[in-house]
């Protein structure tokens, strides 16, 4: 039998497998009702405004200008949710103080 270890316990390899697909199953089924593009209103209500402007300026998600209005790939959104963020910005050059002398 193959063991995985995770962190602080051991876990059987078939139980992580089983756990991983039924977790992979709710998320496609949760995802398939998603139209391909939401409004940005709409993905401001949905992962927050101030979400989708630092994912925008990070270059993270792209955004698509319609006549009159703006939209995001909804799937793009879901897997930047999904996806464990590093909400501190490294310094820039200019700023980090690299004053060689």
């Amino acid at each position: 039998m193959k063991i995985l270890q995770v962190l602080d316990r051991l876990v059987p390899y078939d139980a992580f497998l089983n756990d991983l697909a039924a977790r992979i199953v709710g998320m496609m089924k949760a995802d398939s009702n998603d139209p391909e593009f939401v409004s940005q209103r709409k993905a401001y209500e949905l992962f927050g405004r101030r979400n989708v402007e630092r994912w925008k300026r990070q270059g993270k998600v792209v955004s698509y200008k319609r006549p009159g209005k703006v939209e995001y790939r909804t799937s793009d959104l879901r897997l930047l949710q999904r996806t464990v963020q590093d909400y501190i910005e490294p310094p820039s050059h200019k700023e980090s103080g690299n004053n060689k002398k």
